[in-house]
């Protein structure tokens, strides 16, 4: 329990908001980085205040830490035998070293703090010093599968699916042969339907009760170390997927599971901790269905996708949806399973426009450690460090700007609304580019976003939700540049505000009365 009024400040930012802000760090590559740039061994408890200080000012939330469990020395063989594996992780470190690679964090052999990052008390130390500065701490939750050398393999082979003993040697892709309590035993690796399973993890089995029961603790555990969870592939272990990967290929044949396991997890743990965070990953159209368990915040690749691939006609379809499904949606334009957004988005202000449509909307933010640095190149999980690379100081400058404006109160808190572009003339087209946005809260003030998503300037007017507003002119301060403007209430409640946008240009306007 927070034992400080800033202890309680900080569970308030995290749970309190329906505009988190979440920064991802690769933990194993950023601590490793750091003590090579200190001489000395960092650990979580070690990390320099000044750190922890720049992630609070730039208003965080929360930070997740990705990857600090335990990693087997099975999990590290596989990762450094696999011919394909050591062929990406060449391409990222042409000077790439055995020790280099340390194994995939997602392969959990045990969820204990990894010796390495300081173990349980280094992650205990640091977590106080986050919620003194008001910063929430996530974590991974992986309900799919374990690593192969995880204790429940030999000691209770039954949490997980087993086939024939011949498995293993028929179909090596699939299955793995085991040593268990039980014998030789045949266990299926840990997979996505739509893949080939993993090699170095074995797949839990959900259709059993008591893998389910042993997860729940496992997830109960968890919660007495963070404030929230990020739940890797969570739409997995969901009944219809997980009968659809497993039903013809490794029939269950005992007494089945009832009802979904988000369902009685979430329920079992917040009852211990009533205001602990769940976040899935989450694909296939599955996102609503997992918010209807419990999932406070559900992946939001349908916006990534259209940023990067579909264009602005698409992304303005898509935030059309229900507003209660997208404030309980989790927007980025990168994280660690992604490409880096510098390497996909070249221009620094097609960067800049998709962050800014991505960040202004409502749910959480996710933003990935290196983004706001323009680092183009992504590290394979499995690597404790990745190639030297210059920041991009007009990225790192237009985050300094945006971060704090979406930590505002009114951005926090307000009520949101997508603006509709209207042609700025008859046979203009471009205004189908512009993205706007509109936050707004009694006491808290008015903010508007503006991004043509465009590489070619774009006209258009905006119509204003002046509606409820009585004030005779407003003066539009960009947060993002320099421009400032001030127009009156009769122009506007026509056709409504006029904008000539750059190639991707954007504005995060403070909207306020302006004195006659």
């Amino acid at each position: 329990m927070p034992t400080t009024k800033k202890a309680a400040d900080a569970e308030f930012r995290l749970r309190g908001t329906g505009h988190p802000m979440v920064l991802e760090v690769n933990t194993r590559v950023f601590l490793h980085t750091l003590s090579a740039r200190m001489g000395k061994r960092v650990t979580l408890g070690t990390l320099p205040d000044k750190v922890l200080d720049r992630w609070a000012a730039l208003g965080f939330d929360a930070v997740w830490l990705m990857g600090v469990w335990s990693v087997g020395a099975e999990g590290i063989r596989q990762s450094r035998t696999h011919e394909g594996l050591r062929k990406d992780f060449a391409a990222v470190l042409p000077d790439l070293e055995e020790e280099d690679i340390i194994g995939s964090p997602y392969a959990v052999q045990d969820y204990a703090v990894a010796e390495e990052l300081g173990g349980r008390r280094s992650l205990a130390a640091l977590r106080k010093k986050l919620r003194l500065r008001g910063l929430g701490l996530l974590l991974d939750f992986v309900p799919n599968h374990t690593a192969r050398d995880h204790a429940w393999v030999k000691q209770h082979p039954e949490y997980y699916v087993r086939g024939k003993a011949e498995n293993a040697v028929r179909w090596p892709e699939t299955w793995f042969a085991a040593t268990t309590v039980a014998g030789k035993e045949a266990l299926a690796y840990g997979r996505d339907p739509y893949f080939p399973g993993w090699t170095d993890t074995a797949q839990l089995e959900y259709r059993n009760p008591a893998t389910r029961a042993a997860m729940i603790g496992t997830l109960g555990e968890i919660a007495g170390m963070c404030d929230g969870v990020r739940c890797d592939m969570a739409m997995l272990v969901l009944s219809e997927v997980f009968a659809a990967t497993w039903d013809t290929v490794a029939p269950f044949d005992g007494l089945k599971a009832e009802g979904e396991f988000w369902e009685e997890a979430i329920v079992a743990v917040k009852k211990r901790h009533p205001g602990f965070l769940f976040a899935a990953e989450a694909y296939w159209g599955k996102e609503w269905e997992l918010q209807q368990l419990g999932f406070h915040y559900t992946y939001d690749k349908t916006l990534y996708d259209r940023l990067l691939h579909e264009g602005p006609v698409a992304v303005g379809e898509h935030l059309k949806a229900d507003a209660e499904y997208q404030r309980r949606l989790l927007r980025f334009i990168e994280n660690h399973d992604e490409p880096r957004a510098a390497a996909c988005m070249p221009s620094v202000a097609w960067h800049c426009s998709a962050a800014l449509i991505a960040g202004a909307a409502p749910g959480m933010v996710l933003i990935h450690e290196g983004q706001m640095e323009g680092k183009k190149v992504r590290i394979p999980v499995q690597l404790r460090r990745g190639p030297d690379e210059e920041t991009v100081l007009q990225l790192k400058s237009f985050y300094e700007r945006l971060l704090p404006e979406l930590a505002a109160p009114v951005v926090r808190h307000g009520s949101w609304r997508l603006l509709q572009p209207s042609a700025a003339w008859g046979e203009n087209p471009s205004w189908s580019n512009v993205i706007a946005y509109w936050w707004e809260q009694e006491d808290a003030g008015v903010r508007m976003a503006v991004a043509n998503y465009a590489p070619h300037a774009s006209q258009c007017y905006i119509r204003l939700p002046l509606d409820a507003r009585t004030e005779h002119s407003f003066e539009f301060r960009d947060q993002l540049g320099e421009a400032v403007y001030v127009r009156e209430r009769t122009g506007l409640a026509g056709r409504g505000m006029y904008f000539d946008l750059p190639p991707y240009g954007v504005h995060f306007f403070h909207v306020t009365p302006h004195p006659r």
